[in-house]
């Protein structure tokens, strides 16, 4: 069904207005073309029809009780009031566009019932007939316009509710992937963060024979790496509550990862690195945050999972070729990470799925290994 627009609307109005007003516009015609003084009853069906569309033009504000009423009076007034035709007829049709049947039925049977009245006022029985049928017909056609106009409104008024209904479905989604992103983020960062702290203080719980200086330098990475965790924090927080320009603050990418590598190995944990990467100069940014981000969360899960194991990190590939990343490290018990294990993987893995590349995990001759690659266009 179509859907009515402005234009429709307005077209619409006008037509009513014409239809209601002009068997008024014709019964003041004819008064005035008389040339004799006009009649009491001229003058009675004339003051009858403008009242009638004056109340016509109030039926919004009069409510759909009295718009009701007014169909059902000027329906009787047919009867004997020729110029209150057209304002019957435009009521008639707006009580077929909001009511039920129950409502327009009665109106619809006193219309007729009024236009044979007075059919029979005018003519013989063989009028009469033929001018009900007309009747009928035409009462027919305006409950089919009324009903028609409903349903269009009633279609709008659906189109209007779905197209809300989805506009709040995507600023849910819109929200969703927003706390998703927030929560991947601050896995990554934390995580990682975390788990030196965890290393270096289970260093300082298992060596209760460290030198006081060793101790101090312990102690000193531990608060280092808890401010950084809570600069790292901040940084987050900043980029998922960006300006109205859109710009965020500078993501970590691979050229961070000798950083990173640094870092790791100052709290204890040993890495073994072989980079064969070619052109990294040219590896797009956000491939670059991707890489950074998959190889902090596999340190971060061999520092979980197999603590003081020597982990192996294998970067290679070049623009067209795509860029692999492989780290592995031994699993002490021969077993993958447990369930409580695999938040980071996911996280990893949709990471990936969404830059358009692959990433897998298995255990492989007693060895974790996490194989990711991103894609990386010539």
């Amino acid at each position: 069904m179509h859907v009515p627009k402005e234009s429709d609307t307005a077209v619409l109005t006008l037509l009513r207005r014409l239809v209601a007003a002009g068997p008024v516009l014709l019964g003041g015609l004819l008064l005035v073309a008389r040339s004799g003084p006009p009649s009491a009853g001229l003058l009675l069906d004339l003051g009858v029809g403008l009242a009638a569309l004056s109340l016509l033009s109030l039926r919004r504000r009069l409510g759909w009780r009295l718009g009701w009423w007014l169909a059902l009076v000027t329906a009787v007034l047919t009867a004997f009031s020729l110029t209150v035709l057209g304002v019957a007829a435009v009521a008639y049709a707006s009580v077929c566009a909001r009511g039920r049947w129950r409502q327009w039925a009665p109106v619809a049977a006193v219309f007729w019932v009024s236009q044979v009245v007075y059919s029979r006022w005018q003519g013989t029985v063989a009028y009469t007939v033929a001018y009900g049928v007309v009747a009928a017909l035409a009462i027919g056609g305006l409950t089919a316009s009324g009903l028609y106009l409903r349903g269009r409104r009633e279609l709008a008024a659906a189109r209007g509710a779905a197209e809300l209904a989805e506009q709040r479905q995507r600023v849910r989604q819109a929200r969703l992937a927003e706390r998703l992103k927030i929560a991947q983020e601050m896995h990554d960062v934390l995580a990682h963060r975390i788990s030196l702290l965890a290393m270096l203080a289970g260093g300082l719980a298992h060596r209760t024979d460290l030198p006081a200086e060793e101790t101090r330098d312990v102690a000193r990475a531990i608060q280092e790496n808890a401010h950084q965790s809570l600069t790292e924090l901040r940084a987050v927080l900043g980029t998922l509550r960006l300006d109205g320009d859109g710009t965020e603050p500078p993501q970590p990418t691979l050229a961070h990862l000798d950083a990173l590598f640094e870092e790791v190995r100052a709290a204890g944990q040993r890495v073994e690195v072989d980079d064969t990467i070619a052109g990294r100069e040219r590896l797009p940014a956000r491939t670059g945050r991707d890489a950074y981000r998959i190889v902090q969360e596999a340190l971060t899960n061999a520092r979980k999972h197999a603590p003081g194991a020597r982990v192996t990190a294998e970067l290679t590939g070049g623009p067209g070729d795509g860029l692999r990343i492989r780290v592995s490290n031994p699993s002490p018990h021969g077993t993958a990470p447990g369930p409580g294990g695999r938040l980071g993987l996911v996280g990893l893995a949709e990471r990936t799925r969404m830059a358009g590349g692959a990433i897998s995990h298995e255990l492989h001759d007693g060895r974790f290994v996490l194989d990711a690659r991103l894609p990386w266009e010539d």
